[in-house]
């Protein structure tokens, strides 16, 4: 690869970087030919980019990102493959799910939404996360439920407000 080539790659890696906000470290060597196929269509299926790096740029292009990634380039030896994805959660889902079969890919580090992850055994706090969408239904979910009292108050009770406050007290 030529100097030239190698920067082009270094800038390509910098800009995803730059553009991702899931970004996980994966060890997915040894795994053969047709375990690497089926993983490639998972996580195409989940909508999930997965692409083998060189370490040493993936190290440059971490440097030259606007990114904190902390001790994230610390985990970059060995085989190392890119996982990107819009939802914080699903690559290690995917990864979790995978080895139920495999015992690779093996989780080396995380970046999700400016915290960082190192070491396999992250796995099951990165499968806990809740995605932004799920943190607001939660949240609507949450404000709904004072409104549905009230509302349900006020037709059990037949609209008097001794009903009204007894049906309440009752709910709590």
């Amino acid at each position: 690869m030529t100097r030239e080539e190698k920067s082009t790659v270094i800038q390509d890696l910098t800009a995803q970087l730059a553009d991702s906000t899931n970004i996980y470290l994966a060890d997915i060597s040894g795994l053969d030919a047709q375990t690497t196929s089926n993983l490639r269509r998972a996580c195409f299926k989940a909508n999930i980019t997965l692409a083998v790096v060189k370490n040493t740029l993936l190290a440059k292009a971490m440097e030259a990102s606007d990114k904190d990634f902390g001790e994230l380039p610390s985990v970059l030896k060995g085989n190392t493959s890119l996982m990107f994805s819009e939802v914080g959660n699903a690559p290690a889902k995917l990864i979790k799910d995978f080895r139920k079969k495999s015992e690779k890919p093996l989780l080396k580090g995380a970046y999700i939404e400016e915290a960082v992850y190192l070491g396999d055994n992250q796995l099951d706090a990165l499968v806990s996360i809740k995605s932004k969408e799920e943190v607001i239904g939660d949240i609507i979910t949450l404000l709904q439920s004072p409104a549905k009292n009230v509302i349900s108050g006020l037709k059990s009770s037949g609209g008097k407000l001794a009903g009204i406050l007894k049906t309440l007290s009752e709910k709590e």
